[in-house]
């Protein structure tokens, strides 16, 4: 008799207590009604303050299918999921977020066009309800500069909800970068990639943890992760400065020859020397964010430390310590 393949699902919730039951009772129904499937849940506990952790356990406790890791802290959603899919025994995994924005009735899409050959499926939002203005826009501003920095490489409209095949997911476990923008890591990586366009719905509960300069800090570092566009537009703004420095100085060169002295220009002479402090600046801080990558980078840091584990039968911990990704990970304790 044939195994029957294994899907994995990999869930980073923080301060989702309102979410998980419900999480937990649509994710079960998805897996019923696939019988020709196994499944796992693996939920990310992300360093909650509420009550996302007792109710994790309980899940368990009632569906064993449901397995749970506890970080030390918070990690952010790259750091959730970079610690889920260390954790991935199937053949392919689903990523998605704990609010059920992401909707789980979707997943037996993904797994339909897996199954024709696919690598790798992302979701593709058609609409954003439940939404503001400011956050459309901004989700909006972020795709479009991100695409055309990255070439390409970020789609519009694409979020984390995918599923990625075991060969990406093993791929992406062997990369130690620090600074992990995982949409573009996805998208880096290439195979055989579709899509499949669904509605982004309301959170089910709670408050949603996007906030205004949260979410551009992760957009800044995500674009400067995977492009050096910003330094060659530096480059390009100089070379352009140049020129018309150059320009300037020949027309007025021209102007005191056939005219004279030119006008009195101390305030333009001011606003000019303002102009260029403030475009020198900005040069500048561009420049300080990519050292501040660097420096992420040199201190070889782990993405995420794991606090405590729940309902894992083999040793992940023994399995991460004998690949060559493990050293982005921290384990102190394990509870089975």
């Amino acid at each position: 008799m044939d195994r029957k393949k294994l899907i994995s699902i990999v869930v980073p919730a923080y301060n989702e207590e309102e979410c998980v039951d419900e999480l937990g009772s649509r994710l079960a129904a998805v897996f019923d009604s696939l019988p020709q499937y196994d499944f796992e849940a693996i939920i990310v506990e992300n360093g909650s303050h509420d009550r996302t952790w007792d109710l994790l356990q309980a899940l368990h406790a009632r569906d064993d299918r449901f397995k749970t890791i506890q970080l030390a802290r918070n990690f952010h959603m790259d750091g959730g999921l970079t610690a889920g899919l260390a954790y991935v025994s199937g053949d392919a995994a689903i990523l998605m977020t704990a609010d059920l924005q992401d909707p789980p009735e979707v997943i037996p899409q993904f797994i339909e066009r897996w199954e024709e050959g696919y690598d790798h499926v992302h979701g593709i939002v058609t609409a954003r309800t439940g939404t503001g203005p400011i956050r459309r826009m901004n989700s909006n501003l972020f795709y479009l500069i991100a695409g055309k920095m990255t070439d390409g490489r970020i789609p519009r409209n694409v979020s984390d909800f995918r599923l990625i095949d075991r060969t990406i997911v093993d791929t992406i476990n062997r990369m130690e970068e620090r600074n992990r923008f995982m949409r573009g890591l996805f998208s880096w990586v290439g195979f055989k990639t579709t899509g499949v366009e669904h509605e982004r719905v309301p959170r089910h509960a709670g408050e949603s943890k996007a906030y205004t300069f949260g979410v551009l800090g992760f957009a800044v570092r995500g674009i400067l992760a995977h492009s050096y566009m910003p330094l060659r537009i530096i480059s390009g703004v100089g070379i352009a400065l140049s020129g018309l420095s150059a320009i300037a100085l020949v027309v007025l060169a021209l102007r005191f020859i056939l005219v004279g002295v030119p006008f009195p220009g101390f305030g333009t002479l001011i606003s000019v020397m303002i102009l260029m402090f403030g475009l020198l600046f900005s040069i500048l801080g561009v420049l300080a964010e990519y050292i501040g990558l660097i420096y992420e980078e040199v201190k070889q840091r782990p993405n995420y430390v794991v606090r405590t584990e729940l309902g894992f039968v083999d040793d992940p911990i023994l399995d991460r310590r004998t690949g060559p990704a493990k050293p982005v990970a921290a384990v102190l304790t394990s509870s089975r």
